[in-house]
């Protein structure tokens, strides 16, 4: 079982710690022996681990989001003298299309 940090720790744990610590709280709370005098702060501490994994995620998204927006930006290289671009007026075969 990973140590147990305060809850005001949550912004220094990183997303894998704090999946591993979700993960211990589960496997505890799903044996036979879970003690009720600290059932509400495990759910509680889990809620909160839940929460913080969500945060992370939804941040990763936004950035990846904003870096695949930032690729699709840059203008497409021009087709280099001597080539055409895929999009010609040729069908989907191209310069490659049987000839007829």
């Amino acid at each position: 079982m990973p140590p147990e940090t305060e809850p005001n720790d949550l912004d220094d744990l990183g997303y894998a710690d704090a999946v591993e610590e979700l993960e211990a709280i589960l496997a505890e709370l799903d044996g036979d022996e879970v003690d009720v005098d600290v059932l509400a702060d495990r759910v509680r501490r889990a809620a909160d681990l839940v929460q913080l994994c969500r945060r992370r995620l939804d941040a990763a998204r936004v950035e990846v989001t904003r870096i695949v927006a930032d690729l699709e930006a840059v203008a497409p290289l021009e087709p280099t003298e001597g080539t055409e671009a895929a999009t010609s007026d040729e069908g989907p075969g191209g310069l490659f299309a049987a000839e007829g």
